[in-house]
């Protein structure tokens, strides 16, 4: 549909506002899930894109998250100690940077299998288990995320980016198969989940002893508690679909017809949209094999830089009660500094 330019003008300040507020305003912060689902149906009320679909969409896509992470809390509760065992174990065979380096590198490169949301589950439960003050343990968290959402990319089950893209271009020219994403974009992505796993391993241990949990981010296991956490991760997720399609339309009337390398900076907007929005919009039979791994890049990398931009963190920060500011103190220049890396070296290898 077109836009009129007030629609436009609404639309761009209501973005700025979805970047701007969470970080300066502390209601908003302390209400992330209330704000963005505000922001959602303001902006499929700008767009005009109200409709029995979409309104299905927005009950029925966070349902499967949802369950995952009630059923994750239920289960971790039980076999808390077992893992807490392990955990303990690892510290103390090879130490804690090796355990950090491998918890990173691990859940990154097996997230395309397990999927993003499990991977996340995981990292959630075990982070708390070592021996690190909050502040090192929310670098940590954001690390491991960008690795997760990196990894995840790599095949159809992994997140929904990847089943986009696949489904996308499974036709003439490209023939689109499982290992497509791989043969892509799999070097570098391998590359960033070895540089957030080495980044780890120089994060420093704080006064704990190794598997004492850090009062600021114990878990609370209660009932009360999991749904909760299980409610919001949903109003979270309902609120990123509707966010996604009342901006659909600004995003084609703006970024669709762009160069790769524009696209790639524009694409930083991931930080607060669903990636696979942005790649259902871009990715078409048409593009060229050079463009679709920057565009691939550039929304992995930026998903990563505040809590919106990914599932993993959503699931994390909703669960260790990490705060918009503190993720993006940690991830905002990291992501940045992530894409102008990987913008030089697309140029030097492609």
């Amino acid at each position: 549909m077109e836009l009129s330019v007030l629609q436009i003008c609404l639309l761009s300040v209501l973005l700025v506002g979805v970047f701007v507020l969470p970080l300066s305003v502390h209601k908003v912060e302390e209400n992330l899930e209330i704000f963005l689902f505000c922001c959602g149906v303001t902006a499929v009320s700008i767009s005009h894109v109200w409709s029995w679909p979409l309104v299905e969409a927005a009950l029925k896509d966070p349902i499967k998250i949802t369950l995952a992470v009630l059923i994750a809390g239920f289960l971790f509760r039980q076999f808390n100690t077992p893992l807490q065992h392990i955990t303990q174990k690892a510290v103390a065979k090879i130490g804690l940077r090796w355990t950090m380096f491998l918890i990173v590198c691990i859940l990154g490169l097996v997230s395309s299998l397990i999927t993003a949301i499990i991977a996340a589950l995981v990292l959630a439960e075990v982070v708390v288990m070592l021996p690190l003050v909050r502040e090192q343990r929310v670098k940590l968290v954001v690390l491991a995320c960008f690795s997760i959402g990196m990894g995840a990319v790599l095949t159809a089950i992994g997140e929904p980016l990847g089943t986009i893209v696949i489904s996308k271009l499974s036709g003439a020219p490209h023939h689109a198969g499982f290992f497509y994403l791989i043969e892509h974009v799999g070097w570098f992505v391998l590359a960033g989940i070895l540089l957030m796993g080495i980044l780890a391993a120089r994060l420093k241990a704080g006064k704990h002893a190794p598997g004492e949990h850090a009062t600021d981010t114990r878990e609370d296991r209660s009932l009360k508690s999991i749904l909760m956490r299980t409610a919001k991760v949903y109003l979270f997720v309902m609120a990123l679909v509707l966010l996604g399609d009342g901006l659909k339309p600004f995003a084609l009337r703006t970024v669709s017809h762009l160069s790769e390398n524009w696209l790639y900076w524009i694409n930083s907007v991931s930080a607060v949209l669903d990636n696979a929005t942005l790649a259902a919009i871009e990715v078409t039979p048409e593009i060229s094999d050079r463009s679709l791994t920057f565009l691939l890049m550039s929304l992995i990398l930026s998903g990563g830089m505040m809590i919106p931009g990914n599932i993993p963190n959503i699931i994390c920060a909703s669960k260790l009660g990490i705060k918009s500011k503190e993720w993006v103190k940690n991830a905002l220049g990291l992501g940045a500094a992530m894409m102008a890396g990987f913008f030089v070296l697309l140029h030097i290898v492609l």
